[in-house]
């Protein structure tokens, strides 16, 4: 008896937290990323206390301390006058409720102290300018092969390949890209120091308007600024490109002016990305999420929208729980511990992503839908910013 040799396609967050969580419960695993060289670019993430405690568990505490900014409040504000609205305490608040903090990281960050952890666990081979082509159970055993020559064999294959998945298949026997939404999104980063001190912050503020919604927060210790603005604009080129660059006037065109507060803002950003939105719909059941020895992990298996700010969460809450259901287990007990993982998760990536969409849907309301929105947000306040479901989840 021996423990399971675990293959895993992509070394994107989810692959990196599949690939730490596996690690650490002593099976070997072989990680695939299709890149010559591990990096991320991108923006901001924030990580609620769900996914705090996860990473703490992972052991990249320390790391994650040195690089993420700490917020003390969420602010509500309006696009349009730039009025409060509402606001949610964080900080001590946070960690009295659910036993972590709030934390607001950049994507690079985080990637690279999972990367380092990964490396440094011993666990863990990286195998970089390789991508998984195919994949065919073969006797006990799923064989895999790549862009080039050689083929891996290994008793479980987590497909971690992100939103256009070439692996989803292998599980979900549907042929549809992802839905486009035509929402699309820009962001932009910049060193505080460089704003304005009237237009530094060290919280989390959301400006909600008609058909759009902006987001700021700091990133690397407080050092830096992420912004991002999300409105119903027509897709900003190839849906599969994530880092287009963009700009200011190519944003205005698409949403308008917004308020001084926010227009201030938004104009002292030196530079934009651009990248069109894309989901699909909920999970129905667990078969979408594995299926004999292969099993999906975060946007292969649930894409969902940025609305509820838990993307790189729900793919780090599946890593650990990949390791969780495969704890103990030998090559033999594969298919059904990952239907254990695929049991534990399905419900919970299906209700993000659901919250996500009817999050767009308010966070963009107008006429009176925007008025009891913003009525209900001023009277409740925390109650409505609040999850506890997800924060202590």
């Amino acid at each position: 008896m021996r423990a399971a040799h675990v293959l895993i396609a992509g070394g994107g967050i989810a692959g990196l937290a599949s690939a730490l969580a596996l690690g650490r419960r002593r099976h070997r695993v072989d990680l695939f990323e299709q890149a010559v060289a591990f990096a991320e670019v991108g923006a901001g993430i924030q990580l609620g206390p769900n996914v705090a405690r996860r990473l703490q568990a992972l052991g990249v505490w320390q790391p994650l301390m040195r690089v993420a900014a700490k917020p003390e409040v969420l602010v509500v504000r309006s696009a349009v006058h730039g009025g409060e609205i509402a606001r949610l305490p964080l900080g001590n608040a946070m960690l009295r409720s659910y036993g972590a903090p709030y934390l607001c990281v950049h994507r690079a960050d985080l990637h690279a102290l999972l990367l380092a952890a990964v490396r440094g666990s011993g666990a863990v081979t990286l195998n970089t300018g390789t991508r998984i082509t195919e994949a065919v159970a073969r006797a006990g055993a799923v064989c895999v092969s790549s862009t080039g020559t050689r083929a891996w064999e290994g008793d479980a294959l987590i497909g971690a390949d992100g939103l256009w998945s070439a692996l989803r298949t292998r599980v979900v026997e549907d042929a549809a890209p992802p839905r486009t939404t035509g929402h699309t999104a820009w962001r932009a980063l910049v060193d505080q120091s460089a704003l304005p001190a009237a237009l530094r912050s060290t919280q989390i503020c959301v400006w909600l308007g008609p058909r759009l919604h902006a987001v700021a927060y700091p990133v690397r210790r407080g050092e830096a600024l992420n912004v991002v603005v999300l409105a119903e604009a027509a897709p900003a080129g190839d849906a599969r490109d994530w880092d287009q660059a963009s700009s200011l006037a190519a944003l205005q065109a698409a949403t308008g002016r917004t308020g001084a507060g926010l227009q201030a803002l938004l104009e002292a950003m030196p530079a934009w990305r651009a990248w069109t939105l894309c989901d699909r719909p909920p999970l129905s059941g667990p078969e979408q999420m594995a299926g004999e020895r292969v099993a999906l992990a975060g946007d292969a298996a649930h894409p969902m929208l940025p609305y509820l700010a838990q993307g790189a969460g729900m793919a780090i809450e599946d890593g650990v729980a990949l390791a969780e259901a495969l704890d103990g287990c030998t090559a033999e007990d594969v298919p059904p511990r990952l239907a254990r993982y695929a049991e534990a998760r399905w419900e919970r990536n299906a209700q993000v992503q659901a919250r996500a969409r009817r999050n767009g849907e308010i966070f963009h309301a107008t006429g009176l839908m925007r008025l009891g929105r913003d009525t209900a947000l001023r009277l409740l306040g925390a109650r409505l910013l609040d999850v506890p479901w997800l924060y202590g989840g």
